[in-house]
């Protein structure tokens, strides 16, 4: 082997080692966001309310 072939086999080796990485977590809703989906259901939620 060359110097070359045992590089790519070190490298690929440590990366077929390496773990995949979890998810990121989401960003957290803004309150204003959260806010606006509240008053939204509460309007479903009413007689005559908005439908969608």
């Amino acid at each position: 082997m060359t110097s070359i072939d045992k590089t790519v086999s070190t490298l690929g080796d440590r990366i077929n080692a390496m773990s995949v990485p979890d998810r990121a977590a989401p960003a957290p809703e803004s309150l204003s966001s959260l806010i606006a989906r509240l008053n939204m259901a509460k309007l479903r939620y009413q007689p005559g309310g908005v439908r969608l």
